[in-house]
């Protein structure tokens, strides 16, 4: 099994000012709601700005995810293709195992139907014909 090389990255899709804590949540593998807590309270209980100059450094020095797919050529996934991750702990990101059973029905019933279509176009005399021809 291969490791997987993750990145800090800002997360413009998924935040809401900048991404740094969608980046955050998406590279520990938490709950974005978690993290924005977290900053949220510790912004307001700790004295000092600690988390407001956290923010901005990280808003300045972190990448757009966005800007790193397109530099690296890697598309996302679309919703019928991203892997299914169950939650297994109440701040992990992930779908409640009856959501990633749902979730993966829906996928195989995409993969169904792609394969139907290739099945109908393999057995039709359109098919046959043509694969004649590239034979001659």
């Amino acid at each position: 099994m291969t490791k997987i090389k993750r990145e800090l990255l800002r997360d413009d899709r998924n935040g809401k000012i900048a991404g740094v804590c969608a980046g955050i949540a998406d590279y520990f593998g938490w709950e974005l709601w978690l993290v924005r807590v977290v900053v949220l309270a510790g912004t307001l209980l700790i004295p000092g700005g600690f988390f407001p100059v956290l923010y901005f450094v990280g808003w300045i020095v972190l990448e757009k995810k966005s800007v790193a797919e397109k530099h690296s050529g890697n598309i996302a996934p679309t919703e019928a293709e991203r892997p299914v991750e169950v939650k297994t702990r109440v701040w992990q990101r992930g779908e409640a195992p009856k959501q990633a059973v749902q979730h993966l029905n829906q996928q195989f019933d995409v993969i169904e139907q792609r394969l139907r279509r290739i099945e109908t176009h393999v057995t039709s005399s359109k098919f046959q014909l043509e694969r004649e021809f590239r034979n001659l």
